[in-house]
């Protein structure tokens, strides 16, 4: 049996770019989105880097009532 598949968009959001176009462009560039934690304490933790997703605005992509209600992590 064949299986079709259709793609009716494309969307990113990472820490070097939101959106396809700077996604890319940083890419193209070299620009990496890791970089040190400045966030909180990292000295409980091996690792001191992180790559953190700024700017996102969640409420352009799910109403106000759903973003109050959810965590970060589902926002992305």
């Amino acid at each position: 049996m064949r299986r079709r598949v259709v793609v009716t968009g494309l969307g990113v959001v990472a820490p070097n770019g939101i959106g396809k176009e700077e996604f890319w462009e940083a890419n193209l560039r070299g620009r990496s989105g890791v970089r040190k934690v400045t966030d909180f304490d990292v000295s409980l933790f091996s690792s001191r880097i992180y790559g953190k997703v700024d700017g996102f605005d969640p409420l352009k992509f799910i109403p106000r009532q759903v973003a109050k209600r959810t965590d970060r992590f589902v926002h992305l």
